[in-house]
């Protein structure tokens, strides 16, 4: 019994050994026109082999590609398109994607939050920077929920956003987070939920047109029941 481990490593896995022995078979027949013949059948076949190549663009040219690799150029056939091994390398190794190396601190907060944080520490004291620190206060209690829901502390979070801004925000004395019931209410509310404020009013339904009154019908019917009455 002959092992795959004592067999040549296949170039493209993808078409199996069997497409690799029909390959070096064409390259040990002589006559050139039975050779093109039998090239032609071993693209098709590749393509049956392996029908996801289809989905690309051009396949025909990526399977005579992948023929001519298997083959190792040793295949001397009519090709319908150029190939060269520089356009035919399946050697090509992507270059490593650079991922960002910023440390966050506070991780459940995220690097927005930080951000947020660092940017609004740069403002001039004011009802708008109160305003701005107070709304990421209130954020930073529900990005914690999203992490912790079990045991959440009010002093905890002011604490870590205090040392978020390096002492350069600080709570007033008589702010309040939103109660953790509220929060959590307001994260399970769903995306297209409509939050009425003292400046947006719900809509107003319109009031259907009336529907005109055929006063000739009622009035004949009120005659016949006035008749019979008499009757």
């Amino acid at each position: 019994m002959e092992y795959n481990t004592r067999r040549e490593k296949l170039k493209i896995p993808d078409y199996g050994r069997s497409v690799c022995k029909l390959i070096e078979f064409a390259k040990t027949v002589q006559d050139r026109t039975k050779r093109n013949q039998i090239a032609n059948i071993i693209v098709n076949v590749m393509s049956q082999v392996n029908p996801t190549v289809k989905e690309t663009a051009d396949y025909k040219h990526k399977l005579w590609d992948h023929m001519m690799i298997i083959a190792n150029y040793e295949l001397d056939v009519d090709c319908p398109y150029e190939i060269t091994r520089e356009s035919a390398s399946v050697d090509f190794v992507p270059k490593a994607l650079k991922y960002s190396k910023h440390r966050i601190r506070y991780r459940h907060y995220g690097k927005i939050m930080e951000n947020l944080v660092e940017k609004v520490s740069t403002y001039p004291d004011g009802e708008e920077k109160d305003y701005l620190v107070e709304l990421i206060a209130q954020q930073l209690k529900k990005s914690y929920l999203l992490w912790n829901r079990d045991s959440v502390n009010d002093d905890l979070i002011a604490s870590q956003f205090r040392d978020m801004s390096k002492g350069a925000l600080k709570l007033s004395d008589d702010f309040q987070f939103v109660s953790t019931k509220e929060c959590l209410a307001q994260l399970e509310k769903p995306v297209d939920a409509v939050v009425i404020t003292p400046n947006t009013q719900p809509a107003k339904k319109k009031k259907a047109a009336p529907q005109p009154q055929r006063h000739g019908k009622n009035k004949s019917k009120a005659q016949g029941k006035n008749k019979k009455a008499h009757a």
